[in-house]
């Protein structure tokens, strides 16, 4: 169950509102991927994190048109095996193409985080049907339920933590990254935990890396972190 920080800075409107975030991925161990890096000739200047198995991306970016996507698993009402269900892959890489998804009654629960010259937003679709959620200037944070969901526990221990330390901080994305440190000091099967050993919990996953982003005006940056092992901050 990967994990989200953003914060949406309003104060350059005229421009385009700017956003920086921190994302971690949770994925299982043995399903193999590659940093990030231009993948797709298809989509030439595209980079992202690419999935081997499917040749997706969990984070896509796209400097040229100033688009970034990150995908997350979410809770939904489906009934249906993976073998038959249709790939999620693809949707970060269709996002910062500028192409959003409808929903697929064949795909399971996903929360796209996309951010856009035009802000950011959250397209939510539980197997049933899409939402979308646009993400107000601030802080927030988004797990596999909604955003800033209370219920989430490490959205509710951890959300007025990053909201103590905005990224127009001099030091950003160190002091998020310092952050993180300290959130990993939990158990990384303590649900409050976003460093995060998911299998006590029914999932194969375990948190892997971590990319810091931030897309505005003056284009695009994104740098990858993988964690020297799984659920392990160091």
């Amino acid at each position: 169950m990967c994990t989200v920080v953003i914060e949406v800075d309003a104060l350059r409107q005229a421009q385009g509102p700017g956003a920086r975030l921190l994302a971690v991925r949770d994925e299982d161990p043995l399903r193999e991927w590659d940093a990030l890096g231009e993948w797709w000739p298809e989509h030439p200047g595209v980079m992202g994190i690419r999935d081997r198995r499917a040749g997706g991306a969990w984070l896509a970016v796209d400097p040229g048109s100033r688009r970034l996507a990150v995908l997350l698993n979410r809770a939904d009402v489906l009934d249906l095996p993976d073998d038959l269900a249709v790939s999620r892959g693809t949707l970060a890489l269709a996002s910062v193409a500028g192409v959003s998804p409808s929903g697929s009654e064949r795909m399971h629960g996903f929360n796209l985080l996309e951010v856009s010259p035009a802000g950011a937003r959250v397209l939510s679709w539980d197997g049933t049907a899409l939402r979308e959620t646009p993400v107000p200037a601030g802080v927030h944070m988004i797990a596999h339920s909604d955003l800033d969901d209370p219920e989430t526990a490490r959205i509710a221990r951890w959300l007025p933590e990053f909201r103590a330390h905005p990224t127009h901080e001099e030091d950003w994305p160190e002091s998020w990254i310092r952050l993180l440190a300290t959130t990993a000091e939990l158990d990384p099967a303590d649900d409050r935990a976003i460093i995060r050993d998911n299998r006590p919990h029914g999932y194969p996953t375990q948190s892997l890396l971590y990319c810091t982003a931030s897309v505005g005006p003056d284009g695009v940056e994104a740098r990858d972190h993988g964690l020297p092992s799984p659920a392990h901050w160091g």
